[in-house]
């Protein structure tokens, strides 16, 4: 069994992903959709945990082998990527959304310096809009980012079209395309769901027509 397909099987059996096709969940951008993720419940299962934290470990050898410093993105990246810093014996930092508002105004948290070579750490991504900000964020600062990471994604045109656009390297450890499959077959929907659910992948604001 692959990473992914371990992964995206964990996904399901701990319920930190909800299928429902045929009665979808409502994003906050509006979208119906037939899929809801909480990445953050993997923190409480020690075996998916580890999985994760030493999937990411062997992707970012893999992908970014000159990584220097592991960022996390507030607040989903930020357990994550401390765990992957410990594992890797590297610095670690988090990057907010946006700068705090009082004392010295910082967007990122840590001791960081120009010129790092920096991989940021993210759960899930959907369109890519937050953590490409935090990219956009630590390279205002003149870290190199050499990419992201992250869990899972959703596999959206829209956030292709944006790591693209930022020139910005994207590794995930799993697919909404191999947590589909995976779902079928272990039972947790039906054929007319999995329909559905491609049809989700392709077009997101008409595939109930």
């Amino acid at each position: 069994m692959t990473l992914a397909t371990q992964i995206a099987s964990d996904l399901l059996d701990i319920k930190a992903v909800y299928l429902q096709p045929e009665e979808p969940f409502t994003w906050a951008s509006g979208i119906k959709s037939p899929i809801y993720t909480d990445n953050r419940i993997t923190l409480s299962y020690p075996e998916t945990r580890s999985l994760i934290e030493n999937g990411f470990v062997e992707v970012i050898r893999e992908h970014f082998p000159e990584v220097e410093v592991i960022a996390g993105t507030a607040i989903a990246g930020i357990p994550h990527g401390a765990i992957i810093a410990d594992k890797m014996n590297l610095p670690f930092s988090y990057i907010r959304s946006k700068p705090k508002n009082h004392g010295a105004g910082n967007q990122i948290e840590g001791r960081v310096i120009k010129g790092q070579k920096m991989v940021i750490v993210e759960d899930l991504i959907s369109t890519g809009g937050s953590v490409l900000e935090a990219v956009k964020a630590a390279q205002t600062v003149g870290i190199d980012v050499l990419g992201v990471v992250a869990i899972f994604t959703y596999e959206l045109p829209k956030a292709q079209a944006n790591f693209e656009e930022a020139n910005v390297k994207l590794v995930t450890l799993s697919t909404y395309s191999e947590l589909i499959k995976v779902a079928k077959v272990q039972g947790y929907i039906n054929v007319d769901g999995l329909t559905l659910l491609k049809k989700f992948k392709e077009d997101q604001e008409n595939w109930q027509d």
